[in-house]
């Protein structure tokens, strides 16, 4: 058994019946979820762009709160599909056993995470391109080299679907949650470009910061959103798709052991 929970994922056309159910039951409450996902994003760009960009000057060579909109379409994207993953996902799996009954069909565990995370990344995904709709009805953003941050939106919902799967593994409950975001969710929004260059950040942070998914993110999507091609493009893909492979595989095998032992 012990051998079977680190066997690779067995994929399959199945995910998508699951992912068809996720979709079936949030389309009831699917504008106070979006409402929902999108305030604290929105509070986040308006409110900080507008106040703390009338005090400062341009911020890389544009204004702040353009600047902002670029953190926050990448900020907001991690944490819908944090939130979704692990208190939407422990809920499926612990609290209502939707998973359990789920397995009752001709269905793999492997079909349930891989349509957790296909799931988490489609909602984040919609977080991310309302931000980005709003940045460009403001003009924050008028080149179409922006257009290249929407299939990055879902790459970044798939990196975080997987590190929020990693945590639901772990959970005995809801409070253990909050761990992962005062421990890792909060400094990666403050460390990782969303509110001000890492540049202007101590060496040591720099360095620690290299090695997050979220600062990968950023250095795309705000050039692009700018109009210029962000450099070393494929280095930053790249670390993005290891963290969601890499992410997917550690839940993969710790809710198999969870689950199936």
């Amino acid at each position: 058994m012990k051998a079977k929970s680190f066997a690779l994922p067995r994929l399959s056309r199945r995910p998508i019946y699951v992912w068809r159910r996720n979709f079936l039951v949030w389309r009831k409450l699917a504008i106070p979820s979006m409402l929902g996902n999108l305030a604290d994003p929105m509070l986040y760009m308006l409110g900080f762009g507008y106040g703390l960009g009338a005090m400062l000057p341009e911020l890389a060579g544009m204004s702040y709160i353009a600047f902002l909109a670029a953190g926050i379409v990448c900020s907001s994207t991690m944490m819908s599909a944090s939130f979704e993953t692990m208190y939407s996902g422990f809920s499926r799996m612990h609290v209502q056993k939707t998973w359990e009954a789920i397995l009752n069909a001709p269905v793999t565990l492997d079909d349930v995470l891989v349509a957790e995370a296909l799931w988490a990344a489609s909602k984040s995904f919609l977080s991310g391109m309302a931000v980005l709709a709003v940045a460009w009805l403001l003009g924050l953003s008028h080149s179409m080299l922006a257009l290249w941050v929407i299939p990055l939106a879902f790459l970044v919902g798939l990196t975080f679907a997987g590190m929020g799967l990693i945590v639901t593994a772990l959970s005995p409950s809801y409070d253990f949650f909050m761990y992962y975001f005062t421990l890792v969710v909060t400094p990666m929004m403050l460390v990782c470009g969303v509110f001000f260059p890492v540049e202007q950040l101590p060496q040591l942070v720099q360095d620690i910061a290299l090695f997050l998914p979220l600062t990968h993110a950023v250095a795309l999507a705000r050039p692009m959103m700018s109009g210029v091609a962000p450099t070393a493009p494929l280095i930053h893909l790249a670390v993005l798709a290891l963290y969601a492979a890499a992410s997917f595989y550690a839940a993969l095998v710790l809710t198999r052991r969870r689950l199936l032992t």
